[in-house]
C-alpha cells in the first residue's frame, strides 16, 4: 500500500451495473493509493441483510476502510438527501489529508447527487401523494410503474419496479408539475462540486449474464436463506425499505411456502439481469465518464489502466 497524494482534490468513482465487479476494482485502487471507499448503493446502508445486497466482506475489505454500509436500520427510509448529507462530509475530510474518496456502487443517483447537488422546487404535494398510495394499494405498483415509463423514461431506468417510495416519489413530480422529476435533476444540476475521475466498468452482456446467475446460486450457498429467516425472527416489518433488495420478496413467499426455491431463484436472476439493464442505461446517459471494458482482462490489468489516470507515481 503506498501514500499518494490527491493534490489536486480529485474524487474517483467506480461505477457500473450490478455483478460487474465494482468493489475488486475500487479495493485494488484504494490499496494502491491509501484511499478509502464510500459505498454507493441504495440498499448496502441497511444493517442484517448483507448477503443479498452483496455487501463486501472483511476479507474483501482486507485493511481498506469502507463508508454508508451497515448505517441505517431496516425500517428507516434512507434517501437521496440522507446519502448527499452523510457522504458529503466524508468526502470533504478525505479530501482535507489529501487522500482518494473512491466512491463506488451501482445507484446512479445517489453519484449523481452527492457530485451534482440534489435539485430543489415545488413538486411537493400530499393530496398527490396520498392518491397515489391508494392508486398503488387499489391497482398495483406495476400500473404506477408503467406510467412512470411512459412519463419519465429515463427516471424509471434507474428505479426498480418494486420500489414504491421512488415511484410514488417521481410520479408526485410528475402530476404536480406536469415535468419529469429527471427534468427537474437535469435543470438543477451543477458542474461536479469536486474534481471527479468518473469511470464506468463494462462487460459483454453475455458474460454480465453469468456472472449474474453465479452471484445468485453462490448468495445461497453463503445462507442467504437462513439470513432471510434470521431477519423475520427478528419481527422486522415486511414493509421494510431494506425488503426491496432484489430477491427478498420472492425468497420471503417461498420460505412461506407459496412458490419454490427454484422458482425464487430463477425471478431474483431476472429481476437483477432486469436490473443491470435499467442501469447500464443510466450510467450511458452521464456525461464525461470513461468507459473501462473489463471482457476478458484481469482487475489488476483494468486498475493499471485507472491509476494512470488518476495516480501520480512520482
Amino acid at each position: 500500500m503506498r501514500n499518494l497524494p490527491n493534490k489536486d482534490g480529485e474524487v474517483i468513482v467506480i461505477a457500473g451495473p450490478t455483478a460487474v465487479g465494482k468493489t475488486a476494482i475500487a479495493v485494488e485502487l484504494a490499496i494502491r493509493s491509501r484511499g478509502e471507499i464510500i459505498s454507493a448503493d441504495s440498499m448496502q446502508v441497511y444493517r442484517h441483510l448483507s448477503i443479498g445486497t452483496a455487501k463486501p466482506s472483511p476479507e474483501e475489505l482486507r485493511d481498506v476502510p469502507c463508508h454508508l454500509i451497515d448505517c441505517v436500520e431496516p425500517d428507516h427510509q434512507f434517501n437521496l438527501g440522507d446519502y448527499v448529507a452523510a457522504a458529503t462530509p466524508i468526502v470533504e475530510n478525505l479530501l482535507s489529508v489529501q487522500r482518494f474518496p473512491i466512491v463506488c456502487g451501482g445507484t446512479g443517483l445517489y453519484i449523481k447527487g452527492l457530485l451534482h447537488g440534489v435539485f430543489e422546487g415545488e413538486t411537493r404535494n400530499q393530496q398527490v401523494r396520498e392518491n397515489l398510495k391508494q392508486r398503488a394499494s387499489s391497482e398495483g405498483l406495476h400500473i404506477l410503474y408503467e406510467e412512470l415509463e411512459r412519463f419519465d423514461p429515463e427516471a424509471a431506468s434507474q428505479i426498480k419496479p418494486t420500489d414504491g417510495v421512488r415511484i410514488s416519489r417521481a410520479l408526485e413530480v410528475w402530476y404536480t408539475t406536469g415535468k419529469p422529476i429527471s427534468e427537474f435533476q437535469q435543470q438543477h444540476s451543477r458542474p461536479p462540486r469536486w474534481p471527479t475521475r468518473y469511470f464506468v466498468l463494462s462487460i459483454s452482456n453475455e458474460l454480465l449474464n453469468e456472472r449474474i446467475d453465479q452471484r445468485v446460486h453462490a448468495m445461497v450457498e453463503r445462507g442467504l436463506v437462513q439470513e432471510i429467516k434470521n431477519y423475520l425472527m427478528r419481527d422486522f416489518s415486511l414493509d421494510n425499505p431494506a425488503l426491496r433488495a432484489l430477491g427478498y420478496r420472492e425468497l420471503i413467499e417461498s420460505i412461506e411456502g407459496k412458490r419454490s426455491l427454484e422458482n425464487a431463484l430463477e425471478a431474483m436472476i431476472q429481476k437483477s439481469r432486469q436490473y443491470a439493464k435499467r442501469q447500464r442505461t443510466w450510467f450511458r446517459s452521464v456525461k464525461n465518464t470513461t468507459v473501462i471494458d473489463l471482457t476478458g482482462r484481469t482487475v489488476e490489468s483494468a486498475c493499471d489502466e485507472i491509476a494512470s489516470m488518476c495516480f501520480s507515481l512520482a
